[in-house]
């Protein structure tokens, strides 16, 4: 009984151990560039238990409502097509509303009030690693990127939300 006693407090301790890291937060960053290459704004991603939390600012967009996702491959080279798809480890189908959805990757749309001001944002990516330790990862082998789209995110239509061109981009890297 005293064994069982002892090796339940050590697993205790071990699982108690490994959330306190996850709570610590590894964290990742991405430098957001225009089509020019100009950096309009900043990005970071950090761990939060199961959840990844990703916040920063943006400046340089048009007024309006913007479709922000984490797109599948780490390269972000002008029009940003490089970026691959939005983040899909499990295949679903795109958007919010979609009853088969939604990609990991599919963020809520960013409001611009005005143009070319600098917004902030910040959203909560559920269920999902920065790094493989257990399950899928958002820093694969091929890396990832934040994109901002020209136009909203309408939630529902595959692959992509129908929203519109890739106007900022930024290669996701660890601290």
């Amino acid at each position: 009984m005293h064994t069982r006693t002892i090796a339940s407090l050590a697993l205790v301790a071990a699982v108690l151990g490994s959330a306190s890291a996850m709570a610590k937060g590894e964290t990742a960053t991405a430098d957001l560039r225009n089509r020019e290459g100009a950096v309009v704004g900043h990005a970071e991603l950090t761990q939060q238990g199961e959840d990844v939390v990703v916040k920063g600012t943006v400046k340089g967009l048009p007024a309006g409502v913007h479709a922000f996702h984490i797109h599948q491959t780490g390269k972000c080279e002008p029009p940003f097509t490089s970026a691959g798809g939005h983040y899909n480890p499990h295949h679903k189908a795109h958007g919010h509303e979609n009853p088969q959805g939604s990609h990991v990757g599919d963020l809520m749309n960013v409001e611009v009030k005005s143009e070319g001001a600098e917004t902030a944002f910040e959203q909560t990516v559920k269920a999902v690693r920065l790094q493989a330790d257990q399950g899928p990862a958002i820093l694969d082998a091929d890396g990832a990127a934040v994109v901002f789209h020209a136009k909203a995110d309408d939630y529902k239509s595959d692959p992509a939300g129908n929203a519109g061109d890739r106007l900022v981009c930024g290669v996701v890297e660890m601290k």
